[in-house]
């Protein structure tokens, strides 16, 4: 099967932005235990788990393509020392999110690759989610403070 290396490239970018955040949503699930915060601590676990599910699914596509996934050059964990601090870099890494899947979308669909731009486009939808909930739990705390 002759694949583009163009969609092969977004797909890898896309496994390791996926890992990088997993690996930040969990470093920060312990710091918000560490601090007492366990509601917190288990919404940030919970984000780990969405973000490994997308990590699964590119990696299926990957498999799918005949390539082995390869995430590498993770970002560098971004911590804080409060839960604005926290909520302001994962809002910022969710907006990463979406601009990527947005243009690696773009990319499928002008290669008329319809499997690939489903998947990109289920997932934008999710990260898309996710800046709006991290958006309400900042209005929450706002509501609170």
């Amino acid at each position: 099967m002759s694949v583009d290396s163009r969609t092969l490239g977004w797909l890898t970018r896309a496994l390791t932005h996926e890992m990088s955040a997993v690996q930040q949503y969990l470093a920060q699930s312990v710091l918000a235990r560490l601090w007492g915060d366990i509601a917190l601590a288990e919404k940030l676990r919970h984000e780990a788990a969405e973000e490994m599910e997308h990590a699964e699914r590119l990696m299926e596509r990957l498999i799918q393509l005949g390539v082995a996934p390869s995430a590498t050059n993770l970002a560098p964990v971004r911590l804080g020392r409060s839960r604005d601090v926290l909520l302001a870099v994962d809002r910022a890494l969710e907006v990463d999110a979406v601009r990527l899947y947005q243009d690696a979308l773009a990319h499928a669909q002008r290669m008329h690759d319809t499997d690939t731009a489903a998947l990109l486009e289920s997932i934008l939808h999710e990260e898309i989610a996710h800046v709006n909930e991290i958006d309400d739990m900042k209005m929450e705390q706002t509501n609170h403070d």
